[in-house]
């Protein structure tokens, strides 16, 4: 798995953004596949111009926090590269660290908000959204 500081890290060194293409579309190959029951109306991001699943697995860490995994998929190679650094940052993760990570400002940092259309940018916050709300809606469920 790369981490958020590897990402950092190879963005700095491409400084083309048909490289920086070429690294996302890279990162959305190592994607773990995602089964084909997960591709359901429920896992389906809306507001992505692509299509667009998300499905979450929740269990428990050491210290019996809940803790969020997901898989992701796309059917756009871009748009697949943009959700392997959003669960980067946020698979794995328990509720508290989802909601203390702030990804648009990270994939601002790297310098998408100039580089992608307005529809691209509208999925992004949809799939940041999502998580997000997962995350809400599981510290919900554990109170």
């Amino acid at each position: 798995m790369t981490t958020t500081d590897e990402i950092r890290d190879n963005f700095a060194l491409l400084d083309d953004w048909d490289d920086r293409y070429r690294y996302v579309i890279e990162l959305g190959r190592t994607l773990d596949p995602m089964p084909a029951a997960e591709h359901s109306a429920a896992n389906k991001v809306q507001g992505c111009a692509s299509q667009v699943w998300l499905s979450r697995k929740l269990a428990r860490n050491g210290t019996s926090e809940p803790v969020l995994s997901y898989l992701g998929d796309s059917d756009a190679h871009i748009v697949r590269g943009l959700i392997a650094i959003l669960l980067t940052l946020y698979s794995g993760k328990t509720p508290q660290e989802i909601l203390s990570t702030d990804a648009i400002a990270v994939f601002d940092e790297f310098g998408f908000r100039e580089h992608l259309t307005p529809q691209r940018s509208n999925g992004l916050r949809a799939m940041v959204e999502r998580i997000r709300t997962d995350a809400r809606e599981t510290l919900a469920a554990a109170s």
